[in-house]
């Protein structure tokens, strides 16, 4: 008896470098609530591809088939009227070496799925975008969503410091903590230069910050302003903070640059734990005891490598 394979709604590429393999998984874990496969996986979660820095591109499976004359069979009804497209073969995938298809093979797949779909094809300019890709020795056709990577433009900023998160750890944390930001209300008590935030108000998420440092505040709202955003950045202590929060960003004061003592670092996972249901810590060190009596519970961690030392990132419930 036949076993009918279930098509999977979305196919994902991504890529990482070897110092932030760590962080990509988890980030992807988040968002996907699964382990993925290297480089290619499958998921019925519509992620937008450009929230991630890892995420390279998404097909919306359209039709799948255990065999390329399957897809172009099934590519002759697709509709897309007085618009122009284009077909893009995805490189990534799961074939072994031997396996491989080599560039010449690649466009001539993408010329035989662009000669059955009836309408006027632009390789420069299409208003629609189709690719095809095989994984799991399926094949998946549908529509085609490249990551813009428009956060590239964040790692500018008019005010910065060199401790600061990255945009790509800071775009990454910002996943973890919030993988659907629907009806989500954040806080970034701890806030610095405003880099979590920044990136948290390009995916249009509901997020304030804060910080006892006044010129370090007024460097947040700088860089907030300069990228065309606005969000609310006070001046205080966190322990000052009333409302409420689905979810806080804290990355911690390190020893190594300030004189934070660390009765002060309980004391700010003490009142994370009070305003916030969960927390993302970023730290220069593991502190497991410490999130732990602070009414913390780790449900998962990762290390981002920069410049010569470790950053700890965990997701507390």
């Amino acid at each position: 008896m036949h076993k009918e394979v279930k098509t999977p709604a979305f196919i994902y590429t991504y890529a990482s470098s070897a110092d932030e393999e760590s962080l990509c998984a988890m980030e992807l874990r988040c968002l996907f609530g699964q382990n993925v496969g290297p480089s290619i996986f499958a998921s019925d979660i519509e992620v937008d591809v450009s929230r991630s820095p890892f995420v390279k591109e998404r097909i919306d499976v359209m039709y799948a088939g255990d065999s390329l004359p399957e897809i172009y069979e099934q590519t002759e009804q697709v509709q897309v009227g007085e618009k122009t497209f284009k077909v893009i073969f995805v490189k990534t995938n799961d074939l072994t070496a031997e396996n491989k298809i080599e560039y010449d093979e690649r466009r001539g797949i993408e010329r035989e799925i662009g000669l059955r779909i009836e309408g006027e094809a632009d390789v420069n300019s299409p208003q629609l975008v189709y690719g095809i890709v095989t994984l799991g020795g399926r094949w998946y056709f549908g529509p085609y969503h490249k990551n813009n990577a428009d956060w590239f433009r964040h790692m500018k900023k008019p005010r910065s410091y060199s401790i600061a998160l990255s945009t790509r750890v800071a775009r990454a944390a910002i996943n973890m903590g919030i993988p659907d930001p629907q009806g989500i209300k954040a806080i970034d008590p701890c806030c610095g230069i405003g880099t979590v935030m920044v990136e948290a108000l390009s995916m249009g998420i509901d997020i304030v910050g804060r910080d006892i440092n006044p010129m370090i505040a007024t460097g947040a709202r700088t860089n907030i302003a300069h990228f065309g955003y606005n969000s609310e950045v006070t001046l205080g202590d966190i322990a000052d903070i009333q409302d409420h929060y689905d979810v806080a960003f804290i990355d911690m004061p390190y020893n190594l640059y300030s004189s934070i003592t660390p009765e002060e670092q309980f004391s700010i996972l003490t009142n994370a734990r009070r305003i916030a249901d969960r927390a993302v810590i970023v730290a220069i060190e593991a502190m497991d005891e410490m999130i732990t009596d602070a009414g913390f519970t780790i449900k998962d961690r990762c290390i981002a490598k920069k410049a010569g030392f470790s950053r700890h990132i965990m997701l507390c419930q």
